[in-house]
């Protein structure tokens, strides 16, 4: 049996109905009572306190019958503000969103240094910059999260940064005291699959993503819950073994999965021979070049085979491959399906997933959000774009 004291069971109530909120955009304080199961005057006294913290608004849904107008409640967007930050290797990310989630501002900055310090100090200015642009709202920014693709462990430090060659940081605390926020840290790969489960995929108990950028990470949500493993360290599916003694990776083993199948190895392998940029890769890429193809089917081939294994080790119900490579390539979904040919992996779904390279700091705004809002689920939708 589960207990608890009045207070405990008032912040229960308060998470179910911002939650409910959130999920249906505009209710009425009635609707929430039926919905929810809570008697009319727990969900007026709530309602109540979230207005006056500002959290909600109210606003008189129009209608066409005779009679009062039903007022509704909503959130109030525009009360604070999360910060979602992609740390990668080369480039970082920086998005802005409000409380529905909706992204406001997207900032990209080259990174020209591997330097824990200065890459410390850039992160800060950055972060102070929106800490000042939003400091005139009621809340402000609300929180900042950072993906990081590497090794993160329970307690949210920093154990190993492959192509930053990063190990044991604490970049949460460090930023903490710098800016005064409060300061989030997780592997981008989870938050990949947050934003996933967040903006897209709200009915799935089991989702699992496969995040291929500058390595592979691999997220997975279960009933609500990310799978992090004993210290945390879950996910790190690009460093399993694909070919022995195959090619060093940063890791220390030779043959991962990632240095034949992430985004990072197709360019460097592209590059080795054509020397093309990015931009023109995916121009060919578009008119189904020989030069582009031809590693393209290499690089599907090495992806399907990890994904076999991950379908037989998880059995998901969704799996979604956030891959910008993939997204832009033509048929590339029909490709990956006509490789996976086991009659024994099962899975419901398999998706190529619509963010793209904003998942990660999607995702992270979305944990910002529900750190803030302290709701245990959270349903967003993004408007049309």
């Amino acid at each position: 049996m589960v207990t608890g004291d009045a207070a405990y069971i008032k912040k229960i109530n308060r998470s179910l109905i911002i939650s409910k909120i959130i999920e249906h955009g505009m209710i009425s304080r009635a609707e929430l009572a039926k919905i929810t199961g809570l008697n009319k005057a727990t969900v007026s006294v709530q309602a109540a306190e979230l207005l006056a913290e500002e959290l909600l608004i109210e606003t008189h849904q129009e209608h066409k019958n005779l009679g009062r107008r039903p007022i509704m409640l909503s959130i109030n967007q525009q009360a604070g503000y999360a910060l979602g930050i992609d740390l990668d290797h080369k480039e970082v990310t920086f998005t802005l969103s409000d409380l529905k989630g909706c992204p406001l501002e997207i900032k990209k900055l080259e990174l020209t240094t591997s330097d824990y310090n200065q890459i410390f100090e850039l992160l800060a200015l950055q972060i102070k910059d929106f800490q000042n642009q939003y400091s005139n709202t009621r809340y402000g920014v609300i929180g900042v999260v950072i993906g990081i693709h590497g090794v993160v462990n329970n307690t949210e430090e920093i154990y190993f940064v492959p192509h930053l060659q990063w190990r044991n940081k604490d970049l949460k605390e460090d930023l903490k005291n710098k800016t005064g926020l409060t300061v989030y840290i997780e592997n981008n790969a989870n938050l990949c699959s947050i934003a996933e489960k967040v903006y897209r995929h709200h009915q799935s108990e089991s989702l699992l993503s496969v995040s291929l950028s500058s390595g592979i990470g691999l997220g997975f949500i279960v009933n609500g819950n990310m799978l992090k493993g004993y210290h945390g360290y879950a996910g790190e599916i690009g460093h399993m073994i694909v070919v022995p003694d195959g090619k060093p990776c940063r890791c220390g083993n030779m043959g991962c999965w990632e240095q034949y199948a992430s985004e990072y190895s197709f360019f460097k392998h592209l590059n080795e021979n054509e020397r093309l940029s990015e931009k023109e890769i995916y121009s060919m890429m578009h008119s189904l070049k020989p030069a582009v193809t031809k590693h393209m089917e290499q690089f599907i081939k090495f992806l399907s085979i990890g994904l076999n294994n991950i379908i037989n080790l998880y059995n998901p119900e969704v799996l979604v491959i956030n891959s910008e490579l993939l997204r832009l390539y033509p048929g590339a979904l029909s490709k990956i399906k006509e490789r996976i040919t086991s009659t024994v992996g099962q899975y419901r779904d398999l998706v190529i997933s619509e963010f793209g390279i904003k998942a990660c700091s999607m995702g992270a705004c979305a944990l910002a959000i529900k750190h803030f809002l302290e709701v245990a689920e959270l349903n967003l939708t993004l408007q049309q774009e």
